[in-house]
């Protein structure tokens, strides 16, 4: 599978790539089928409407029509391509108003990104990014904070957007079991919906890596899902009790709580209790 250019040039109103074809016709209603091995989707969506919030509604449609995470993800960036002709402009468009409906709190991730501001301390590294809102977030407050992935084009498209954001931030393409930095390099590590998309053994050289990374904290996320939601690529869920046993497994303090999922906070020194 190639990897996919969110940048490259399309004619306007219209986004195409592998099997999916995204067309942006002004006053329809959004519409996703499949012909074939061929997803189709129509949308009038305006670039005022192109941001965090479309996820719930992509998702849905997801459902609805079996969409694969490839799918799912070629179909975001479609709407996003398909309803600003200038790529940049696109990108910059969807970036501004998905910040502004996670920091306002009217996207469904908002409280996740929220607690974990609350959690952090000092410089930041963010393992599997995507398209990096959280790093973003946390670097227009001031902190130091690079953002990672495995997806050389997903930490391209954040290093050319956030310029014109007005935000800066550092980006690295790596694999989070294997991160080129050295010991003890930045003060917290986070890993916010990451785990449930990797196996139980990849999972743990996920937490062992950013132990090694972490010179205080490591904060992680998890969906508490009683199935996995395959379009967004989950390939295992989690409860209480396997938090639980994930931090015993470190051998280092830690602390469990639930808000809107599931999160494990290991500390590397004493620290005080979280709310």
């Amino acid at each position: 599978m190639t990897e996919l250019d969110a940048l490259a040039p399309s004619p306007d109103d219209v986004w195409a790539h592998e099997n999916v074809v995204v067309r942006r016709i002004p006053g329809l209603e959004f519409d996703a089928v499949r012909t074939g091995s061929t997803v189709q989707v129509s949308h009038g969506l305006t670039s005022a409407e192109i941001g965090e919030r479309l996820v719930p509604i992509v998702t849905a449609q997801a459902r609805h029509v079996g969409l694969s995470q490839r799918e799912f993800e070629l179909v975001l960036v479609g709407i996003v391509r398909s309803t600003v002709s200038d790529p940049i402009d696109a990108w910059a468009t969807y970036y501004r108003n998905s910040l502004d409906e996670l920091v306002s709190g009217s996207a469904d991730f908002a409280p996740v990104h929220e607690r974990a501001e609350s959690l952090i301390v000092g410089s930041v590294l963010d393992l599997g990014s995507c398209f990096g809102f959280f790093p973003l977030r946390l670097a227009m407050k001031g902190h130091s904070v690079t953002a990672t992935d495995l997806s050389a084009g997903t930490m391209r498209l954040l290093a050319t957007v956030a310029p014109h954001l007005g935000i800066t931030l550092d980006t690295l393409v790596c694999d989070a079991t294997d991160v080129p930095v050295a010991d003890n390099s930045v003060d917290t590590v986070t890993a916010l919906h990451l785990l449930e998309h990797v196996d139980a053994d990849t999972g743990s050289r996920i937490v062992a890596e950013a132990l090694r990374t972490a010179r205080c904290r490591v904060v992680i996320a998890v969906p508490f899902e009683t199935a996995t939601t395959a379009c967004h690529g989950h390939v295992r869920t989690f409860d209480e009790a396997a938090l639980v046993e994930l931090g015993r497994s470190t051998g280092l303090e830690f602390q469990t709580s639930e808000h809107h999922g599931g999160w494990l906070v290991i500390d590397k020194i004493s620290a005080p209790q979280f709310a």
